[in-house]
């Protein structure tokens, strides 16, 4: 499937994430998300999915889960929080940002959490430790479809 434009919506709620071209929607999946899936993720261990804007930092074709979509969590939004918090330092959180607005790799070792992927290993009941899960068949053509640095819009 050839993606000029790609961007991802993910809608918590009803469990599907939206592959869009531009302004036009390509294709509807069935996601699991994370064994607590209600509200944002808030700390690391929490079982939550975060929502917010991220982006795809790398693919993994060597997963555990088959393969995987590393997003770009903790975002700037969730940086702030944690600092407002005493969850994280100041340094950590320049780190965060400086990543952020470079389109790398943020932290992915604070009190935050991180290691936040769309990943393969099957869609059904909420099963992950905040990430997002599809079909083997479903990452597949994901991955295979968009490129690093395609935006993730994860809604509640």
């Amino acid at each position: 499937m050839q993606i000029e434009k790609p961007q991802i919506i993910l809608y918590k709620k009803s469990r599907e994430l939206e592959l869009f071209d531009g302004d036009r929607l390509v294709k509807i999946y069935k996601i699991s998300l994370g064994k607590t899936p209600a509200g944002d993720k808030e700390i690391e261990g929490d079982g939550k999915t975060p929502e917010g804007e991220f982006y795809v930092f790398t693919k993994n074709e060597k997963s555990k889960f088959h393969l995987s979509l590393a997003l770009s969590y903790p975002n700037i939004e969730d940086a702030d929080r944690g600092l407002m918090a005493k969850l994280i330092t100041k340094s950590e959180h320049q780190a965060i940002i400086e990543a952020i607005t470079e389109k790398k790799m943020p932290p992915q070792n604070t009190k935050l959490g991180g290691e936040i992927y769309i990943h393969g290993g099957g869609a059904g009941t909420d099963w992950t430790q905040g990430c997002v899960a599809l079909a083997d068949d479903d990452i597949k053509e994901l991955f295979d479809s968009i490129p690093v640095g395609t935006t993730v819009r994860i809604l509640p």
